[in-house]
């Protein structure tokens, strides 16, 4: 059998591929990859001893800081959950610092197509400031985003007199 060129000379092939053994195996000796290895054993250990000693790494600021051991748990007072075959659901709970929280919801087709659904939720939770003000937010998540409402937060300004006009035009025109 001929070759045409020394590319195809399997000879040749096995002289170059033994050479790159050569050169390959030199770089990585014994010693290099314990070493490799020591510095990959080393880097995982300072990682784990530092989550360990820190689990959380951020700092949580409140108003009055209190150690473990005075701070007691509170006791859940009422709690149901309700799951229904259709995919519509109830939750509710109370806790004794005078927190409460109900929401419902249910699966909605948004589209033509059977996979276009989305869920509609509703509900509400209240709690008890530091001052002892009861606050409640009523909210709705439809496909109109999430929506809170409550006498404590903010609301936008009414949109003025123009754009209205503005906006009502477009309906018109068929452009919005």
């Amino acid at each position: 059998m001929q070759y045409k060129n020394s590319r195809q000379d399997p000879t040749k092939a096995r002289q170059s591929s033994s050479s790159f053994q050569q050169t390959s195996s030199s770089t990585n000796s014994p010693q290099t990859s314990i070493m490799k290895l020591l510095i990959v054993v080393a880097l995982f250990a300072a990682a784990s001893a530092n989550v360990l000693q820190n689990p959380w790494p951020f700092t949580v600021v409140t108003r009055d800081t209190k150690t473990d051991a005075e701070v007691k748990p509170v006791a859940i007072l009422r709690s149901t959950n309700d799951l229904k075959e259709d995919g519509s659901w109830k939750h509710s709970f109370a806790s004794e610092d005078g927190i409460q929280v109900e929401a419902s919801g249910f699966q909605k087709r948004l589209g033509p197509k059977p996979e276009d659904v989305g869920a509609v939720s509703r509900g509400s939770y209240s709690y008890v400031t530091p001052e002892g003000v009861v606050l409640t937010v009523n909210w709705t998540a439809d496909e109109n985003g999430f929506q809170a409402k409550g006498d404590h937060l903010p609301v936008a300004p009414p949109m003025p007199e123009h754009v209205v006009k503005m906006l009502a035009d477009l309906r018109a025109a068929g452009r919005l």
